[in-house]
Formats: structure tokens, sequence, C-alpha cells
């Protein structure tokens, strides 16, 4: 009974961290491209424009770069860290080319769904673009 109960221990020590170490990070997590899907908490009367300009909108994080595609402009990349997490929330730095840096929430609905914080309570909805 000791050796079996001694065993069971030792698969666990090896299999917890495992897992654990499985889990992606925040910024792993945000790896892939994310297309613009929909608007929440917006005006009535902007919706129909602000749903039109998130469904040209992309966002592609690559390792530490990232390029933000918006309707009518040329896509801009720069590099990007991962500023704070506080739970499914991730404040995102942006590095501009001139110095600085701007910064911006997401938060995870899932493994494919991210709400994009627009302030005021309003919040872009970005799906993750399949391969």
């Amino acid at each position: 009974m000791r050796t079996r109960v001694t065993m069971t221990l030792a698969l666990a020590a090896i299999t917890l961290p495992t897992a654990v170490g499985c889990q992606k990070s925040p910024r792993d997590r945000l790896q892939g491209r994310w297309l613009g899907e929909g608007v929440e908490n917006f005006p009535t009367q902007q919706v129909p424009k602000a749903t039109g300009w998130v469904k040209g909108t992309a966002v592609e994080f690559s390792g530490s770069k990232v390029t933000v595609t918006v309707p009518a402009e040329t896509p801009r990349s720069g590099t990007f860290k991962v500023a704070r997490v506080d739970g499914e929330k991730i404040v995102v730095a942006f590095t501009r080319d001139e110095g600085g840096t701007d910064e911006t929430a997401f938060r995870f609905v899932n493994e494919t769904t991210l709400r994009w914080d627009a302030g005021n309570g309003r919040e872009i909805v970005m799906v993750k673009a399949r391969n």
C-alpha cells in the first residue's frame, strides 16, 4: 500500500508541473491574427458606422512585433510588450517610432475571442483568424 501511495505522489509531482507549464502566458495567447467582429456598448446611432470600421480592422501579434490594420490607412507595424495582467485583462504597451508608448487594454473572453477596450465602456470584439 505504501509503495502505491509513493508512486501516486511521484506521478503527481511529475504531472502537475507539466500541466501547469502547458498554460499559455498572456503574451502567447495574443499571438496570431485577430479580426474585428463587432462592437459593444456604442451609442445606437454609431453602431453601423463603427461596426463597418471594425470589420475592416485586424491586429496581428508575432513574437514582440505587432501590425495594426484599419480601413483606409496603411498598416502600421511596431513592437509591443505586456505592461500588466489582471486575470483575463491584459494591458499592452505599443512602442511608437518617435519614442514613447501607447497602452491599450484587451480582455480574453476565451481562446478565440478578445475584447479591445475602446474607452468609456465601449469594446471592440475581435476573433482569432483560423490558420
